[in-house]
Order: C-alpha cells, then sequence, then structure tokens
C-alpha cells in the first residue's frame, strides 16, 4: 500500500533563511529538529501550524512521535485566528487521524473525515491549501473508504490545483498516487510515466525522504534488470536514512528463497 503523503506546500519561501534550514532538515526526514527551528512561543500562527504539520509528517514515516504532534496540533489549533488558518490546522488533524488510521495504531477514520470535512467548509475554494486538503480526501477514499474513483477524481483536483498554485512537491504526490492507481487497472505506460515524474521532482527538489519510495514504485512497472537496479538504490536510501519509511521496509525486503 503506498502510504507515502505529505504536510506543507514546498520548499522554500524565497530566499527565507528559516524556511531553507527547515526545508533541509526536512527532506532528510529529520523532522524534530525541523520542528524545533519553529518555537511555539515565538512563532505566528502560521509558523506554529507548520511546526504542527511537520511532526504529523513525522507520525506518517516513522510510526512514532503521536503525542508530540498531537500537542503542537492543539497548539496550532489555539492559535488559529481565521478562517484559512482554522481549516488549515483542521487538515492537519484530518491527516494525523489518517495516519494513526493507516499505520494500523488506532481506528481514527471517522475523525479523519469530519476534519478533512471541516476544513473543506472553512478553506476557500481558491485557497493556497486547497489541492493539499484535496489530495489528503483522496488518501481517505483511496485507503479508508477503498473507493479508488472517488480517490482518482480527488487526486486529479489536487494535481490542477497543485498547478496553479506551482506546488511542486505536491504534485510529485499527485503523479504518484494517480499513478498508483493506474497501475492498480493495468495501464503500465500511464503508471510509469506518473512514477517517473514523481521521482526526477523529488530529485531535483533534493527530497530525499521521498525518494526511497519513488525509486520503489517505479521499479513496479519496470523489466529487468531496470528493476532490480531501483531497488537495490531505493534499499540503499532507506538505509541510509535510518529506515525511514517505516513502511517500506516490506516492499524492499529482499525475496524468500525458494522451497
Amino acid at each position: 500500500m503506498a502510504y507515502a503523503a505529505m504536510s506543507g506546500s514546498g520548499t522554500t519561501a524565497g530566499d527565507d533563511p528559516l524556511q531553507t534550514a527547515v526545508w533541509r532538515l526536512r527532506s532528510r526526514g529529520c523532522w524534530t529538529d525541523a520542528a524545533a527551528l519553529l518555537a511555539p512561543r515565538t512563532a505566528s500562527a502560521a509558523l506554529t501550524l507548520q511546526r504542527a504539520s511537520l511532526l504529523v509528517e513525522r507520525c506518517l514515516f516513522t510510526g512514532a512521535g503521536w503525542a508530540d504532534a498531537e500537542d503542537a496540533l492543539r497548539t496550532a489549533e489555539a492559535a488559529a485566528q481565521s478562517d484559512d488558518e482554522r481549516g488549515s490546522a483542521a487538515c492537519e488533524r484530518g491527516q494525523l487521524a489518517y495516519a494513526c488510521t493507516v499505520l494500523g495504531v488506532r481506528d481514527r477514520a471517522d475523525e479523519a473525515r469530519a476534519a478533512l470535512g471541516r476544513a473543506a467548509a472553512l478553506l476557500a475554494p481558491d485557497a493556497a491549501g486547497r489541492p493539499l486538503l484535496d489530495f489528503r480526501r483522496g488518501l481517505v477514499a483511496e485507503h479508508l473508504a477503498d473507493s479508488a474513483q472517488a480517490a482518482r477524481a480527488a487526486y486529479h483536483r489536487a494535481h490542477a490545483g497543485a498547478l496553479a498554485h506551482d506546488d511542486t512537491l505536491l504534485l510529485s504526490f499527485t503523479w504518484r498516487h494517480l499513478a498508483a492507481l493506474a497501475l492498480r487497472d493495468g495501464e503500465l505506460a500511464e503508471a510509469r510515466q506518473g512514477f517517473t515524474e514523481s521521482l526526477r521532482i523529488r530529485e531535483e527538489l533534493g527530497y530525499l525522504i521521498g525518494t526511497a519510495p519513488a525509486l520503489a514504485a517505479l521499479a513496479d512497472t519496470e523489466p529487468e534488470p531496470e528493476a532490480s537496479r531501483l531497488r537495490t538504490e531505493a534499499a540503499r536510501l532507506f538505509r541510509l536514512l535510518g529506515g525511514v519509511p517505516t513502511w517500506l521496509a516490506d516492499q524492499l525486503a529482499p525475496p524468500a528463497p525458494a522451497a
């Protein structure tokens, strides 16, 4: 199952040194260090929300840190003042509940749906956070409701929104998840194109934490020996990053020897 999802909306904000530092840490899976740069005592509502999103993403990639994410999210919810901020906080609440459910920690599917529905009511149709919300609603449709049709529609909305808002990192996720649905339908060429685009974007952005899953996904569409080469590279990156994302371990495990 493709668990990969993202929190946040891109790489850096112009030449802001703080955002550049946060991105460099986040892209290497150092979410706790990145969050520490966004001290809650001095951060604005936007930075408080960004801190929460980092810790929510950490939960999805590592299966750990749930209490820290909950605390950061409650702080962000309390700091939110506008509908946009409240909607974005609700989107993170939905993502945390989704992660908890899809990783088998605790069933919070109803909470995920309710929070994302609340976000949809608060975020304007043209809000910058709307494409991410559409993507996450697609995740819930695909992995919690087992509705590929609803997921595909949501991913397409997210893809179009990411293009409109120049959200390159989110595009890497929409390409990937649309490709996974195509592969499930037996559309090999379409799946290969989507996985290739996702990998290209992540390599260009230096999003190391998402590169191993992209390599492994592309390997599923390639013949040998290219498939083995991609999986070997994915396994190398997976080990380099300390076994994160944790859910990739089973996919990269060597096949059992023949009896």
